[in-house]
């Protein structure tokens, strides 16, 4: 255990991201994917109270995962790491991230003018997310997939909304969602330490 990392899951990335006021336990998973390496397991659980019962809480549903190497964060520039990582996100390599209410920060396989239609409704879907969380949540996954035809086996595109940093943002991802892996924790990854970088020289991201 003493050289064991703690890392994020797909799914624990996602359950710390869920909402852009994070509660305490979302708070705690927040800050595995803060710093510029994956942090040994004895010094997070030292840096909180409560973190032995998150670490058996996260372990049991899948949000934590133990890894043996010191893992660094993504360090590219986000104008060139994200349209890289986000492209295998999609089956049919059809992507786009929206943040800041609907602004279109990246996309790959869509068009222009269709990734920032998607983006503006992404942005009405983080809004109607985020307003139901106020109001006491709506009990289900804030994700939500669109489908041309009646049987619904593939979706035609998906909205998978997330917050850094308090700001919303939403993976629109054509054909099958492809999330479960560790490209979608290395994207928050990268946010969130470019979030926390700017939060520390006093620059707001708002």
């Amino acid at each position: 255990m003493n050289e064991l990392r703690l890392a994020l899951t797909p799914s624990g990335t996602l359950y710390a991201h869920a909402q852009a006021v994070p509660d305490g336990d979302q708070a705690a998973c927040q800050t595995l994917l803060s710093a510029h390496r994956l942090p040994l397991v004895e010094d997070w659980l030292a840096q909180g109270t409560g973190r032995a019962t998150l670490l058996a809480k996260g372990l049991a549903a899948g949000w934590f995962q133990y890894v043996s190497r010191s893992l660094p964060s993504p360090e590219l520039r986000l104008d060139v790491f994200i349209p890289h990582v986000i492209v295998g996100l999609s089956g049919e390599r059809k992507a786009a991230l929206a943040s800041f209410g609907g602004f279109c920060v990246a996309h790959c396989g869509f068009s222009a003018a269709e990734a920032q239609r998607l983006c503006v409704a992404a942005a009405d879907h983080c809004a109607f997310i985020a307003r139901q969380q106020r109001r006491g949540g709506l009990g289900i996954s804030p994700m939500v997939s669109f489908h041309d035809d009646p049987v619904m086996l593939m979706p035609r595109v998906s909205f998978i909304p997330f917050w850094v940093g308090g700001i919303d943002h939403c993976l629109i991802l054509g054909g099958e969602p492809l999330i479960n892996g560790p490209a979608f924790v290395q994207l928050v990854w990268g946010l969130q330490v470019s979030a926390t970088r700017f939060t520390r020289v006093g620059v707001s991201l708002a």
